[in-house]
C-alpha cells in the first residue's frame, strides 16, 4: 500500500493542481529531471524541466513477479536529450522515478513508481522510452549455463586476459570513413580479423565516451578498416581518436590459438550438439551407449 500524505491527500479532489515529475538516473551517476508542468520544479534535491514535451501512458502492474511497466513519449525539445545520445545508448538501463507532485506546493508529493529503461524507440520528431517494472530484474540471467562456448566476456574476472596489452587493444586516429557505420585506421600490425567481434571506444570527437560493437575489421592498404554493427547517433569525422580491443568468439580454439587462455574457458566445449540430438542408431556409427563421445 502507497502512503499518501494528508496534506497531498485533501488535494486529490476537486479542482487539483497536480503533475506528473520523472527523475532519471544515468549508469555514469548523471541526474535529470523532467515534468509536464508548465514551469520548472524543484525537490529532493533536484530541478524537473519543463518544456521537456513529455507525457506518460497508464502504468500496468500485477500481483506477483509479473513484469509490468509504462511507457514515456515525448518531442525531442529538451537540451539535455539529444537524438545522439539516444542513438548511442545513454539512457539504456537508467533508473527512472515517476512522481505525482503539487506544483503549487511540491512538499505534497508521492512517489508512484521506480523502474528503470527498457526499449528506446525514436522517430522523426520524438522518442518513447519503455519504463520497466524493478520485476523485471528478475529476469536477468544468474548462474551458469551448460553450453559451449565461453560464458566470460573477455578480459573480466572470469576471463582474466589483460587486455590492456598491445596485442589486444590500439589507439588511432581515423582516416577514412562513410561517416556512419564504418572508418579506416592507420594500423597495419593485425591480422585480418583481429579486431572482429570487439569494441571500439571514442576518445575524442562528437562520439567521445561511447563505445560500440565491431562487426568486422578487413585489413586493408590504408591500415584496419573497422565497421560496427550499429549506426552511430553523430557523425563519425576524420580525425576522430579510437581505441579498438580485440574480440573473442567464445569458441575453446579461440581461446587457446588467440588468447593462450584455455584454462580459464567458462564453458562446455564437448557438449554434444543438435547433430547428435536428432541422430539414430547406426551400426556405422559408434555406440551411443551414453559415454565419451570423444574416447
Amino acid at each position: 500500500m502507497r502512503d499518501i500524505s494528508q496534506l497531498l491527500s485533501t488535494r486529490l479532489s476537486g479542482a487539483t493542481t497536480l503533475c506528473h515529475c520523472w527523475r532519471l538516473t544515468l549508469r555514469d551517476g548523471t541526474r535529470m529531471g523532467f515534468t509536464d508542468h508548465d514551469c520548472d520544479l524543484a525537490f529532493d534535491g533536484s530541478t524537473f524541466s519543463a518544456g521537456s514535451g513529455l507525457d506518460a501512458s497508464s502504468v500496468e502492474s500485477d500481483l506477483g513477479f509479473v513484469v509490468g511497466g509504462s511507457e514515456v513519449t515525448g518531442a525531442l525539445m529538451s537540451a539535455a536529450i539529444t537524438e545522439a545520445d539516444i542513438a548511442n545508448g545513454r539512457y539504456d538501463g537508467a533508473s527512472v522515478e515517476s512522481w505525482l507532485v503539487d506544483w503549487s506546493d511540491c512538499d505534497a508529493r508521492v512517489l508512484l513508481d521506480t523502474g528503470v529503461t527498457g526499449e528506446v524507440k525514436r522517430t522523426e520528431y520524438a522518442f518513447n522510452v519503455e519504463v520497466r517494472s524493478i520485476a523485471s530484474q528478475f529476469d536477468q540471467p544468474f548462474g551458469r549455463y551448460f553450453q559451449s562456448g565461453c560464458a566470460a566476456n573477455l578480459g573480466d574476472a572470469r576471463c582474466m586476459v589483460d587486455t590492456s596489452a598491445s596485442s589486444f587493444r590500439a589507439t588511432a586516429s581515423i582516416v577514412a570513413t562513410d561517416g556512419r557505420l564504418t572508418f579506416t585506421l592507420a594500423l597495419t600490425d593485425y591480422a585480418d580479423g583481429w579486431f572482429a567481434g570487439g569494441a571500439a571506444h571514442f576518445t575524442s570527437g562528437a562520439n567521445a565516451g561511447q563505445s560500440f560493437a565491431i562487426q568486422s575489421h578487413v585489413a586493408v592498404t590504408a591500415g584496419a578498416e573497422i565497421s560496427l554493427w550499429t549506426p552511430l547517433g553523430a557523425a563519425i569525422a576524420v580525425g576522430d581518436a579510437v581505441t579498438i580491443v580485440a574480440g573473442c568468439d567464445k569458441r575453446l580454439t579461440t581461446c587457446a590459438t588467440k588468447f593462450s587462455n584455455q584454462t580459464n574457458f567458462r564453458g562446455f566445449p564437448h557438449i554434444p550438439g543438435i547433430d547428435v540430438l536428432l541422430s539414430y542408431a547406426n551400426s556405422n556409427l559408434p555406440a551411443m551407449d551414453g559415454g565419451s563421445l570423444f574416447r
